[in-house]
C-alpha cells in the first residue's frame, strides 16, 4: 500500500494527472527522469518530489518541461503546463505547424545564442497526414540563383566536414548562425526557376545542423531541425531530400529507445522513394528500416530480409558515394549499419564482426564515425565478456578519440568504463591502462 500523505494536495490538477496514470510515484519519478536523460538532462526527481509538487512548490522551468513531456507520452493527449496547474509556463507548440523558414530563423538564433533547451517530443514523430499550404511570406521579390544554391552547399560541406572530423559539438553554432543569418533571409519572397533548388540547399543544411545537434546531445533540437528540413523539402517538391531526413528522425527514435516509432518513420522513409531514387540512396533508407524492425522487437526474418535487400541495392549503386543524400552510404557503412542491427537483436558476437569490417575500410576524414565505430565495437565485446579485446580495441585507437566533441561517443564510453567496474581489480594491466584511458578522457566533456 501507498504510504499515506503528510501533506495536503494543494495543486488538484497535477495530482488528477499524475492519478490518470495509474502509476505510483516512484515508477512516475523514474519515467521523468529517463525522459530528461534522452535530453541530456540530469534529474534526481523521487516520489517526495511529485509529493512536494502537488502539495504546492512549484519545480524549475526546465523540469516542468520534462514533467510535461512525461504526462503526455503517459496520458497519450496533449497535456500543457497550464493544465497542471503551473501559471505562466509556456511550452513549445507544434512544430510541424506554422511557417517552415520562420522556424527555422529563430531555431538558429536560438541555438547560436544557445538561449534555450528544447525537449524532444515523442508526439512529434507522428507524421501529419497532410501539411498546411506555405504560407505567402513577407519580403522583397529576388530572384536567388546557381550561384546561392552553389554558396550554400559550399558552406554545408564545409560545416560537414568539421562535424566528421570533431563531432557535431564543433560548430554546430556557427553553421546554425549561417543558417539563420544568410540562408533563411534568401527564402523570403523567392521567385524564379531556381527556387525549388534555394529550399533544397536549405533544408541540406537544416538537416546537417541537426545531424549535429543529435550527435551533441541536443534530441530536442535535433528534432526540430529534421522537421524543419522535411517541410522545406515539401516546399521544394524534393522527395529524396524528405526521405534523408525521415530516415535521421528513425535514426533518433531508435538512439533513444522508441522502437515502434523508430519503425514507422524508417517506413515513411522508405515509403518517400517509391516513385525512384538511386540504388545507393534506396540501401541507406532501406538499411534503417531493418535496423528499425529490429529495434521495435516486430520481425527479425524481416530485419534479414532488408538487410539483404540494402546489400544488393549497394551492389548495384550507380551514384557518386560522396552525395549527401545517400548518406556517403558505401560498403563500411552497410557493416556498420548491420552491426547496429544485430545489436538490436542481441548478437553482440556476430555485431563485433561488422563493426571491425567497417572500421577496416574507415576514411582518414572520418574520425568522429570511426571513433564511434570502435566504442561500440568494445561495448559489444564488453556484453559478449570480453573486457581484455573491449580493453585492445580502446587503446590501439586513443589517437582517434582525442579532440572529438560527440555527446554519442561520450556516452558510449561512460557504458564502456561503467561496464568494466567488475574488471578493474584485474590484474590484467591492458584492462586497467583502459581504465585509466577513459577516466582521462571523460574528465574533459569539451574533448569527447
Amino acid at each position: 500500500m501507498p504510504r499515506a500523505r503528510t501533506r495536503p494536495i494543494l495543486n488538484q490538477a497535477l495530482a488528477d494527472a499524475l492519478a490518470q496514470t495509474c502509476m505510483g510515484y516512484a515508477a512516475l519519478a523514474e519515467r521523468i527522469n529517463r525522459v530528461a536523460a534522452e535530453n541530456g538532462l540530469v534529474l534526481s526527481c523521487d516520489a517526495s518530489s511529485l509529493s512536494k509538487w502537488t502539495s504546492g512548490q512549484t519545480p524549475h522551468p526546465q523540469t516542468r518541461a520534462v514533467v510535461v513531456e512525461t504526462l503526455r507520452r503517459l496520458l497519450e493527449h496533449d497535456v500543457t503546463a497550464c493544465a497542471l496547474g503551473w501559471e505562466g509556463t509556456t511550452t513549445d507548440d507544434d512544430p510541424w505547424a506554422g511557417d517552415a523558414v520562420a522556424r527555422l530563423t529563430t531555431l538558429g538564433r536560438d541555438d547560436m545564442l544557445r538561449r534555450r533547451t528544447l525537449l524532444y517530443s515523442l508526439a512529434a514523430t507522428t507524421i501529419p497526414a497532410s501539411l498546411a499550404a506555405p504560407p505567402s511570406r513577407p519580403g522583397p521579390a529576388r530572384r536567388a540563383g546557381t550561384s546561392d544554391v552553389k554558396r550554400i552547399r559550399t558552406m554545408t560541406s564545409s560545416f560537414g566536414d568539421a562535424d566528421d572530423l570533431y563531432g557535431g559539438g564543433h560548430a554546430r553554432t556557427a553553421a546554425a548562425a549561417y543558417l539563420a543569418q544568410e540562408v533563411t533571409p534568401l527564402l523570403h519572397g523567392t521567385t524564379g526557376a531556381a527556387r525549388p533548388a534555394v529550399f533544397t540547399a536549405a533544408g541540406e543544411l537544416a538537416y546537417l545542423v541537426g545531424w549535429m545537434a543529435a550527435d551533441a546531445g541536443q534530441s530536442g533540437l535535433a528534432q526540430r531541425y529534421y522537421i524543419q528540413a522535411i517541410r522545406l523539402a515539401d516546399e521544394a517538391g524534393n522527395p529524396l531530400l524528405r526521405s534523408s531526413a525521415l530516415r535521421s528522425l528513425a535514426v533518433q527514435a531508435v538512439e533513444l529507445g522508441h522502437g515502434n516509432r523508430a519503425l514507422d518513420l524508417a517506413e515513411a522513409a522508405q515509403d518517400g522513394l517509391r516513385g525512384g531514387a538511386p540504388a545507393r540512396t534506396r540501401a541507406w533508407v532501406t538499411g534503417m528500416c531493418a535496423e528499425a524492425i529490429a529495434a521495435a522487437h516486430t520481425d527479425k526474418a524481416r530485419a534479414f530480409r532488408l538487410l539483404s535487400q540494402a546489400e544488393a541495392n549497394l551492389e548495384h549503386a550507380d551514384s557518386p558515394s560522396h552525395m549527401w543524400t545517400s548518406g556517403n552510404y558505401r560498403r563500411e557503412s552497410f557493416e556498420h549499419q548491420v552491426g547496429l542491427t544485430l545489436v538490436q537483436l542481441g548478437d553482440h558476437a556476430g555485431a563485433e564482426e561488422h563493426f571491425a569490417l567497417s572500421i577496416a575500410s574507415r576514411r582518414l576524414v572520418e574520425r568522429r564515425t570511426k571513433a564511434l565505430i570502435v566504442a561500440r565495437l568494445a561495448l559489444a565485446q564488453i556484453h559478449r565478456h570480453a573486457p581484455d579485446a573491449a580493453a585492445y580495441t580502446l587503446l590501439e585507437a586513443t589517437d582517434s578519440m582525442n579532440g572529438i566533441s560527440s555527446a554519442r561517443l561520450r556516452t558510449t564510453l561512460a557504458s564502456i568504463r561503467d561496464a568494466l567496474h567488475l574488471s578493474r581489480t584485474s590484474k590484467e594491466a591492458r584492462i586497467q591502462e583502459a581504465d585509466q584511458f577513459l577516466a582521462r578522457l571523460l574528465r574533459y566533456p569539451a574533448a569527447v
